[in-house]
């Protein structure tokens, strides 16, 4: 069996109804394990485009795929290359901050171009984006704070230049 790893597809739909259920059905029923999957309207109406990741070795994402271009309200599905691709993530996470150390933990944040978008008596609550190694090592500089509670969103995509999943464009 090879070695499973970390695939972005991002897939064009039809926005009707049921088919967030159909695609993760999918997955499921197959046994494939999902890492982040984020769905949005786009720019085109009547549309929507997951960015799915999933950890698979090369005989699975091939299968994904067929499986995925057999849903019928699916329009395309694009394996994103790693070196041709934008891909970021959002994360929210609430630290410990005290008149003491809210402007290191203050400066931790600016090093990573992350936000302060609330602040109280006792903590603040940072806003963050960037790939994935960015985010892990804000929170290993965040930790030493104490973190009080984190959130984070799935990958999105974009293939970078040109290229464009609709058509037309």
């Amino acid at each position: 069996m090879s070695e499973k790893t970390r695939h972005i597809l991002s897939v064009q739909v039809q926005d009707v109804d049921g088919i967030i259920s159909r695609v993760s059905a999918m997955f499921t029923r197959r046994g494939y394990s999902l890492v982040s999957f984020v769905t949005a309207k786009t720019e085109d109406p009547g549309m929507q485009r997951l960015t799915i990741v999933v950890d698979a070795d090369e005989d699975s994402i091939e299968q994904i795929t067929k499986q995925l271009n057999k849903l019928i309200p699916i329009i395309k599905v694009v394996r994103l290359d790693r070196e041709h691709t934008v891909a970021r993530a959002l994360m929210m996470v609430k630290v410990n901050a005290n008149n003491t150390n809210r402007p290191q933990v203050v400066d931790a944040a600016n090093i990573f171009r992350a936000h302060i978008v609330d602040v109280a008596p006792d903590s603040v609550i940072i806003e963050a984006t960037g790939s994935p190694d960015k985010l892990r090592a804000l929170l290993d500089v965040l930790e030493t704070f104490g973190i009080r509670e984190l959130v984070r969103s799935g990958l999105v995509a974009l293939n970078r230049g040109p290229k464009t999943m609709a058509p037309s464009r």
